[in-house]
C-alpha cells in the first residue's frame, strides 16, 4: 500500500525528494554594494551641479559689468515744416539763339563774345548796297511824286484840271513810299539787333561769311530772372499752388537757397510718367545762377499739426523695423536707482535737418539713447555721458 501511494505522487509531478534551492549569498552583497556605489556618484553629480550652479550665480551677481555710457536727448513737440522735394533744372526766362531773317554776306559784327548788351544793340550788319540804291530811288521818286501831286491838287481846285489826274498823282506817291517801306524793311533785316537786353555767349561767324538765313550767330541770355522748372508725382499735385514758396539748392553753392514763387502748373499730367510739371520764377539778381544747372527744389507747403521728433541718430533703422532705446529708472535691491535703456519700436515720418519725426512709440519728454546705441542690449543698464548728444538746430527752418 505504501508503495502505491509513492507512485500516484510521482506520477501527479511533485516529486517527493524536491525542495526550492537558495540564491548564493556572495551575489547579493555583489548587487548591494553596487546599487550602493550608483547612488552615492548619483548624489555626488546632483550636488556638485547645484554647487557650480550657486558659484556661477554668485560670481557674477558680484561681478556685473559697469554701465555703458550713452548720450541721451529728450523727446520734444513741436511743429516740422511741410516741405516737397523734386529735382529740376533752370532755364532763363528771355533766352534765344540769334539767327538773321534773310542771308546775305557779313560785312561787319559789332559785338564782343560774353559782352553785356542793351536791347536794339546792332550785332551784325549783312551786305545791303543794293538796297540802299533801292532805297535812294524810291525817295527820289517820292519826292517828285510829292510835287506832282500838289500841282495836280492845285490845278483841280481851280477848275483847270480833272480829278483823274489828281487820283493818278496820289497813286504813285503813295506807290514811291510803300517802296521806300519796303526797302528800309530789307535794309533793317541785314542789321541784326539784340532782341532784349542780356550777356552774349560764343561768336559762331566771322567777317566775309555768306550766313544763310537761320543760321545761328551767338546765344543771348537774361540772367535777371530764370525758370526753375521740376516735376512731382501726381498725388503729390494735389497739394501744390500758384503762389507758394519755392526754395532752390545747386551744386555749385550747396551752402546757399534760392528762394522765387511758383508761377505756372501745368493742366496736363503725362500720360507716359503720371507727372505734372511745374514752373518756378526766381531772381537771380547776382547773376550767379546759369541756365541747364541741376537743381533740388522745395516746396514749402502748409504746416501740419505738431508732432514728436528726437534726434535722427537716436533711431535704429533696421529690416524687421525702426526703434528707439528708451530710458527707464528702477531701484536695485539696495535701494538705490539705476538707469536702464529699453528697446522700443516706433513709427517714424518725415527726417528734416538732422530731426526724426515719431508718430507712434515715443511720447514728448521721453528720454531717449541719442549716441551708443549700437552697443546696447534690451535692459542693459546705462549711465548719462557728460558730453551731451549731438548739436541740432534751436529751430527748424521755415523755408
Amino acid at each position: 500500500m505504501t508503495m502505491n501511494i509513492a507512485t500516484e505522487a510521482h506520477i501527479a509531478g511533485k516529486p517527493i525528494a524536491d525542495k526550492p534551492k537558495a540564491r548564493p549569498v556572495r551575489m547579493v552583497r555583489w548587487f548591494i554594494i553596487v546599487g550602493l556605489l550608483l547612488a552615492f556618484l548619483t548624489a555626488a553629480l546632483v550636488g556638485f551641479n547645484a554647487f557650480r550652479d550657486h558659484a556661477i550665480k554668485q560670481f557674477f551677481a558680484g561681478n556685473k559689468p559697469p554701465p555703458t555710457p550713452v548720450s541721451i536727448a529728450v523727446a520734444k513737440s513741436e511743429v516740422i515744416p511741410n516741405l516737397l522735394k523734386a529735382v529740376g533744372d533752370l532755364a532763363a526766362v528771355h533766352q534765344v539763339n540769334v539767327t538773321s531773317d534773310v542771308s546775305g554776306r557779313i560785312t561787319g559784327i559789332m559785338f564782343e563774345a560774353g559782352s553785356t548788351v542793351k536791347a536794339d544793340s546792332p550785332l551784325v550788319q549783312l551786305f545791303d548796297a543794293p538796297d540802299q540804291g533801292d532805297l535812294a530811288s524810291f525817295k527820289a521818286q517820292a519826292v517828285v511824286g510829292q510835287l506832282s501831286l500838289d500841282r495836280a491838287k492845285q490845278l483841280a481846285a481851280k477848275q483847270f484840271g480833272p480829278q483823274s489826274t489828281v487820283d493818278q498823282a496820289q497813286a504813285t506817291y503813295d506807290q514811291a513810299i510803300a517802296g521806300i517801306a519796303k526797302t528800309q524793311a530789307l535794309i533793317s533785316q541785314k542789321l541784326v539787333r539784340a532782341p532784349f537786353d542780356g550777356e552774349l555767349g560764343v561768336r559762331h561767324i566771322e567777317v566775309g561769311q555768306y550766313l544763310t538765313a537761320g543760321t545761328m550767330i551767338v546765344t543771348l541770355t537774361d540772367l535777371s530772372m530764370l525758370y526753375a522748372n521740376f516735376t512731382v508725382t501726381e498725388k503729390q499735385s494735389a497739394q501744390l499752388k500758384v503762389g507758394q514758396t519755392v526754395r532752390v539748392q545747386v551744386d555749385a553753392y550747396p551752402q546757399r537757397n534760392f528762394e522765387g514763387k511758383i508761377t505756372t502748373i501745368e493742366p496736363q499730367i503725362s500720360a507716359d510718367t503720371r507727372n505734372i510739371h511745374v514752373q518756378a520764377t526766381i531772381a537771380n539778381p547776382d547773376l550767379i545762377l546759369k541756365t541747364g544747372m541741376f537743381t533740388t527744389t522745395t516746396v514749402v507747403l502748409p504746416d501740419n499739426p505738431a508732432v514728436v521728433t528726437v534726434p535722427e541718430t537716436a533711431v535704429d533703422y533696421t529690416l524687421y523695423g525702426d526703434s528707439v532705446f528708451l530710458l527707464t529708472e528702477k531701484k536695485d535691491d539696495d535701494g538705490k536707482t539705476s538707469l536702464t535703456a529699453v528697446r522700443t519700436f516706433v513709427r517714424t515720418g518725415n527726417r528734416i535737418e538732422g530731426r526724426t519725426e515719431i508718430l507712434s512709440g515715443v511720447k514728448p519728454g521721453d528720454r531717449v539713447v541719442a549716441v551708443g546705441q549700437l552697443k546696447l542690449q534690451s535692459g542693459a543698464a546705462v549711465a548719462i555721458s557728460p558730453d551731451g548728444p549731438p548739436p541740432m538746430p534751436a529751430n527748424l527752418p521755415r523755408y
